[in-house]
């Protein structure tokens, strides 16, 4: 059975936790104490090389790390993912926006206002990562305005990943007021069927406050 290397709070692992509800796919979840160091261990780092979660481990004892490269992997050959090259590329491309533009920005102050680490930050750097992130929302407002997923494929994984914080901006300080086409689209994914609406707060974790090792 598949294992699933796994963080509760982490929206990057619930990414992965999600597309695998919507597969129904039985897995394993080993969950990994980010804050108390685990990610740093030598026996972790074999399977995620950057301490991060998600990472997943196959039934033949492969390994395999980071969100959008696990997405590509377990949607292939399923609805999640388009079946030709150009649609599989236009996912990809939105994994890589959400990577640069999504995660790094909305994903990073979100985890710090919920974890009371904002106030420790540089001002010039959450205004940068603010002003980003308010140029990606109007990026994805524009686009959904078009379609109502972000590809002409239908919901995919490009939907899931962006949804993880994109669809959480709200919780980093950002108001989804001026984008009505994203708050649409957030309503879209959320009646998906086998939609996890279950959300796991930092507070369960009482080593979240700390800065990681």
């Amino acid at each position: 059975m598949l294992t699933l290397f796994d963080y509760p709070a982490s929206e990057n692992a619930w990414k992965v936790r999600q597309l695998l509800h919507h597969l129904r796919r039985p897995y394993v979840t080993v969950n990994v104490s980010i804050f108390e160091g685990e990610g740093r261990s030598p026996e972790y780092q074999r399977i995620s090389p950057t301490g991060t979660v998600p990472a997943i481990q196959l039934e033949d004892g492969r390994v395999l790390s980071e969100s959008s490269a696990i997405l590509f992997f377990l949607a292939t050959d399923t609805p999640y993912l388009p079946p030709d090259a150009f649609g599989r590329a236009k996912v990809q491309q939105w994994l890589s926006f959400e990577q640069e533009r999504v995660e790094s920005q909305i994903g990073s102050l979100r985890y710090w206002t919920l974890t009371g680490k904002l106030d420790r930050r540089p001002p010039f750097l959450v205004q940068m990562k603010r002003d980003t992130g308010e140029r990606a929302l109007q990026i994805l407002d524009h686009e959904l305005s078009q379609r109502p997923f972000l590809t002409d494929y239908g919901y995919t994984i490009a939907d899931i990943a962006v949804f993880a914080y994109g669809g959480r901006a709200e919780e980093a300080g950002f108001s989804l007021a001026p984008y009505p086409h994203v708050r649409a689209w957030i309503e879209r994914v959320k009646s998906q069927p086998d939609f996890l609406s279950v959300m796991h707060p930092y507070a369960e974790d009482p080593f979240s406050t700390k800065e990681l090792p």
